[in-house]
């Protein structure tokens, strides 16, 4: 078995194709032609994510109200992770094209580096390095309070 794809709603396909083609910097893909309903596909190494624009307004929200500042600074929220080569340079890539980090960068403990973003509508994004050294000065990791 292999996960073939991950699929979001979304409450605007634009913005979204604005976050994740144009500040992650994701390869968009083609979808069905009979597909009649707002949205996009972007690639993600051999994998993809599908962001399926929503089709009552206002129902994205209603179904992901989001998460509280202390959950994304911890990424102890639903989300998906996408490893990047350098993280440094991949997070300033994100802040040049204007996007900003809602959490990390943070060692996870085991030769991980982390860091969070968050598409217009809330969903949590993982940007991740392996192959940090691990010095066993990491900070502990445990459940946010606020």
């Amino acid at each position: 078995m292999r996960l073939d794809h991950a699929a979001l709603i979304v409450s605007d396909a634009e913005a979204a194709r604005d976050f994740y083609v144009g500040v992650l910097g994701l390869e968009e893909l083609p979808r069905p032609a009979n597909f009649a309903f707002p949205g996009l596909w972007v690639a993600i190494g051999d994998g993809q994510l599908h962001l399926i624009g929503e089709a009552e307004p206002g129902r994205t929200r209603e179904t992901h109200p989001g998460y509280r500042a202390g959950e994304l600074a911890t990424g102890y929220a639903s989300h998906f992770a996408i490893e990047v080569d350098d993280l440094a340079a991949f997070l300033a890539g994100v802040a040049e094209r204007g996007g900003t980090v809602a959490g990390g960068p943070r060692p996870r403990g085991d030769g991980v580096l982390q860091a969070y973003v968050t598409d217009p509508d809330g969903n949590v994004v993982e940007l991740m390095e392996s192959g940090v050294r691990v010095t066993g000065d990491e900070p502990e990791l445990g459940t946010p309070t606020a």
